[in-house]
This record gives C-alpha cells, structure tokens and sequence, in this order.
C-alpha cells in the first residue's frame, strides 16, 4: 500500500510539474532577457542569407522588431519545414517566426499568434509556357515536403482531371531545391506560397512568371508552445503594436514595396483588439 501511494504521488508531481513547464516559457524569456526565435534561411524575401552573407528579409526583421518590443535580446535560431514545429515543441526554441500557415491541423500540435502576414499559393512557371495549373496537368511540378502546399497542389491537379496527383508531384526538403529543379526544366512549375515564388523569380528578372488562380489562402501566424498565454499575448500585443504605430507597414514596404523587386499590394490587416 504504502509503494502504491508513493508511486502515486509522483506521478502526480510530474503531473503538475509538466503542467508548470508549459506555461513558464514567458517567466523564462523575461528572466534571462532573451528570447530564442527559429527563422528560415532560405525563403526569399521572407527569411535568407544574402550575396553578402547576411541573414535578412522580412520575417528576420519582423523576429527582430517582436524581440525589441518585448524587451529582451534575440537569438536566433535557423529552422526549416521540417524543424520549425519540432523545435517549438522540444523546447529549443520559443517563437516561429518562419513563413508557416497556421491550419487547425498544425494547431493541434503547438499555438499560434495573430496573423502576421496574408498571402496565397499560386505556380511559378518559365514565362509564356502556360497560362494556367490545367495547361500543366501532365507535367511534373514541385514544391516543399511537409507543407500545405503539398496537398493543396495534389487537390488543385485532381480537381483539373489528374487521376493519380502523387504522380505529378516532386516533394523537396528546400525551396532552393524547387527553384533549382525548376531552373533546370526538371519540373514544368513550382508551387508554394507567392511571395516565395516572387522572391526566387527576382533572382531572373523576366525568366519566370506565375500562372492561373490561387490555390489557396496562406495566413500566416508565430508558432508558440502550447498552453503560454502570457506569451502568446505578449507577441500579439507586440505585432498589434507595430501595425498600430507604422512600423509594421515600414518593414512590409522594405520587403514587398511597389519600389521591390518582390512587389506585393498588401490586402489585408492585422487583427487589431480595443
């Protein structure tokens, strides 16, 4: 009897003790005044390292600003699709600042902030080889293993008449993979997340262009760990912040400005609460 109740009684310190974790990693940030933050590294112009060697882009200067707002120093992490949902989760890191669309599925599995950033999937193809995805339907087109693209992609060609989508489908681990295949008529088109699309474009101005409809909207939002609200408020009032006094729309402009190589028209807003 006395085992039993010992045993017991540590599951249910572990229990509380676990419970106590998950909502610490605010108290945590603000205690050693650093918060670790996971960006991509080669997702242009969200996230990249430059012809200089520098990391920048607009996610890098969003992370950069969200730090400054909360207080603390940053250090930052690199992450990719496969790694940025992961790291959140072992603890490695405590915001995802990575391009990533927040899905009710991903939510199952970590939290998200606000979205912080609106766009949607289109294909990107060698100019004037296609007019839209139904042109493509017996070609070969690539895109991110892992991501919503990868199954929005497969339901696009399927609702076009492709019998068997996996067919048509090439899955890599990089985007510079997908823009390389691309570039080297190994696929016909490249989907994922517009403004991932224009920013390779740019690196061959007037090469390549997108093609048809959108497949999809991509809202994108901050991944945090599960059950922190104090972080999660803290990184919502942070971005409501920066839409609120123009420093969103300053850094947007830097990145997706009309004067851009990777021009985009904002078409929405930041949640904004009273």
């Amino acid at each position: 009897m006395r085992i039993g109740k010992i045993i017991a009684l540590a599951l249910a310190i572990s229990m509380l003790a676990s419970t106590a974790f998950a909502g610490a990693v605010y108290d945590k940030i603000m205690q050693d005044k650093k918060v670790r933050i996971g960006i991509m590294t080669d997702s242009i112009p969200g996230a990249f390292f430059n012809d200089k060697g520098e990391w920048t882009g607009f996610d890098y200067d969003i992370a950069t600003e969200l730090a400054k707002r909360m207080g603390v120093e940053i250090e930052r992490v690199k992450v990719n699709n496969k790694t940025r949902i992961a790291f959140i989760q072992q603890g490695r890191i405590d915001i995802s600042v990575a391009n990533m669309t927040h899905t009710r599925e991903r939510g199952k599995s970590i939290d998200f902030s606000i979205t912080y950033f609106f766009d949607g999937q289109k294909v990107l193809a060698k100019k004037g080889a296609f007019a839209s995805l139904a042109d493509m339907k017996d070609k070969k087109i690539a895109t991110m293993q892992g991501t919503t693209s990868e199954i929005n992609i497969k339901n696009a060609l399927k609702a076009v008449g492709v019998a068997n989508p996996d067919e048509h489908v090439i899955s890599f681990q990089k985007e510079s993979e997908c823009f390389q295949a691309l570039e080297m008529g190994r696929v016909a088109g490249w989907t994922t997340d517009a403004t991932i699309l224009l920013g390779y474009a740019a690196k061959k101005p007037g090469a390549f262009e997108l093609v048809g409809d959108f497949l999809s909207d991509e809202p994108y939002g901050m991944g945090l760990p599960e059950n922190d609200s104090a972080l999660r408020d803290a990184v919502n009032a942070g971005l409501q912040d920066m839409w609120r006094d123009g420093t969103y729309m300053t850094i947007y402009n830097k990145w997706y400005g009309p004067d851009t190589p990777y021009a985009m028209p904002m078409t929405n807003q930041i949640e904004l609460w009273p």
